[in-house]
């Protein structure tokens, strides 16, 4: 039988986004270089993207791209890049035989599960870790630096990236995009699809620099005096792209008030559509105030921060007991409780800061909000399904999806009361078309099952294995891992890790961040026997 796609093609852009990736390996060579430590971990890892990548590349030598190698190119560069990218990770816990000694032995990265566990979250810019220690301790400023460096190449999306940088790719650019870029589909800024990727990672690229150089700017004026420069890039790295992996073990908590004021626009902006920040750029500022989505996000946002800001205010939202085995103790429950409870300040701040963090994706904490009241963390928890802007680096369902819905069900009862009324969904004033709202709702009922199948997999496995998760803990860990959010609740808590579930469930965990960041429907297409039967 003769298939209908073009395989060959497909694995020949993978081999070009493999090879190239040994240039962003320069920097956390760098990194090493300049701390003194091994740089084996990066030399042998760009050793092996040129290499792989060469050998793809002369699969064919006129890769023709439609759709469906779009699908197919985009879903394989995902994972070819994890795997690739975990190799820096197990070189520093096991060495290579017979050249050199393992830098760290007892890391956990060391387990291959654990380090694909890690770099797809990384790549996914989900956030979520199986680290038991973050610290220079367990690990270099080199590794921890790729570490963060894989949420930065993954929040626009390392396709984008390609078809900007990469005069091969401009030709059937924009069915890559449109299969790898988040939201609904990709407004084209410029009349060429390589100019538009250019002007996205511009845009985001920008802001990145901006914020790296606000916060050690905090550092040298001693309203930050933990934000040295390492922590000013590590954290401009992972809050553009909604990642979240900090290189400190209390995440936002370990910098001042002032340094958490400054984080949460930036998280705001990369829940932005990234279109909106080029109109401005280039003349149009009142388009972003225009525009529907954006309101409804800001809006959504402010209304969650406003009820949660006013509970933790009352003190009403924090826990008085510490329960048994939880990551924090009476002594700190207490230090936040009276931090908080009646200071408007500190509460306006560490509600907004989480709300924007689970809304956005980026899942940053700047307070173990295990120790929240239930209530609360149900709150979070329904936060968790928003998602950013289409267009944005954010994951989730997506702002944009549930307005459509919202205005499609209002439309369907209208209709109802008057079977003669025609009455469009409208978006900025634009009418919708009828197939994207199927796709709509295609997309987010796939999305709902896929929780609640997933949800029931873990917690079963977890039963299996004895590890003790209540059912709160394993939805808010399927919900982090599907939505790209990172952090849950309980064991898997803003200060917490995945570690110890299963190998089998982090392997599961895995295919969710990669099926929940290409957003289900373009990996779910390629294993139908319709995609591929001509």
């Amino acid at each position: 039988m003769k298939l209908r796609v073009d395989y060959r093609a497909s694995l020949r852009l993978v081999g070009t986004v493999l090879k190239y990736l040994a240039v962003p390996l320069c920097f956390p060579l760098v990194v090493a270089l300049y701390y003194g430590e091994s740089v084996l971990p990066f030399v042998v890892t760009m050793g092996v993207t040129v290499l792989v990548g060469t050998g793809l590349e002369r699969l064919t030598d006129d890769p023709d791209i439609g759709s469906r190698e779009g699908f197919l190119m985009v879903a394989l560069t995902w994972l070819a890049v994890t795997i690739v990218g975990a190799i820096p990770f197990l070189i520093e816990a096991h060495g290579i035989p017979f050249v050199a000694s393992p830098i760290h032995p007892e890391s956990t990265l060391g387990n291959p599960v654990n380090a694909l566990f890690e770099t797809m979250s990384g790549f996914t810019t989900t956030g979520a870790t199986v680290l038991g220690d973050i610290s220079f301790n367990s690990h270099t400023r080199g590794i921890m630096m790729w570490r963060q460096l894989t949420q930065w190449l993954g929040g626009m999306g390392i396709v984008v990236l390609a078809v900007a940088i990469l005069p091969e790719l401009s030709v059937g650019g924009a069915q890559l995009m449109d299969a790898e870029a988040p939201g609904p589909g990709i407004e084209k800024l410029t009349p060429r699809i390589a100019e538009t990727a250019r002007a996205l990672w511009g845009a985001y690229l920008g802001l990145t620099v901006l914020e790296i150089v606000l916060l050690y700017g905090l550092h040298v004026t001693g309203n930050a005096p933990n934000m040295d420069v390492y922590n000013a890039i590590a954290h401009g790295l992972t809050t553009m792209p909604t990642g979240g992996f900090s290189p400190e073990a209390r995440s936002i908590e370990a910098f001042s008030a002032a340094a958490q004021w400054v984080i949460i626009p930036f998280m705001l902006a990369a829940g932005t559509n990234f279109a909106l920040f080029w109109h401005v750029l280039t003349g149009d500022p009142k388009r972003l105030f225009r525009d529907t989505e954006f309101k409804s996000y800001l809006g959504v946002i402010g209304v969650i921060s406003a009820i949660l800001a006013g509970i933790l205010f009352l003190g009403d939202g924090l826990m008085s007991v510490a329960p048994a085995g939880e990551t924090y103790d009476q002594l700190y429950l207490e230090g936040i409780r009276t931090a908080i409870i009646g200071n408007v300040e500190p509460a306006v701040r560490q509600s907004v800061f989480q709300v924007v963090s689970i809304v956005t994706t980026t899942g940053y904490a700047s307070i173990d909000f295990n120790a929240w009241s239930a209530p609360t963390q149900y709150g979070l928890l329904f936060a968790m399904f928003i998602g950013g802007s289409g267009g944005s680096t954010g994951g989730a369902v997506k702002i944009v999806r549930w307005y459509v819905i919202v205005k499609s069900l209002r439309r369907e009862l209208f209709t109802t009361a008057h079977p003669e009324a025609v009455r469009p969904v409208r978006l900025a004033g634009r009418a919708v078309d009828e197939r994207a709202i199927r796709g709509i709702y295609a997309f987010t009922l796939l999305y709902l099952v896929l929780f609640f199948i997933s949800t029931g997999l873990l917690h079963l496995d977890a039963a299996r294995i004895g590890f003790d998760v209540s059912i709160l803990e394993t939805m808010s860990a399927v919900a982090a891992t599907l939505g790209n959010v990172g952090p849950g609740f309980g064991v898997v808590g803003p200060m917490g890790s995945y570690l110890d579930f299963s190998n089998g469930s982090k392997l599961y965990m895995v295919l969710l961040m990669w099926v929940g960041r290409l957003e289900i429907l373009p990996v779910l297409v390629i294993f139908t026997p319709e995609y591929w039967r001509r």
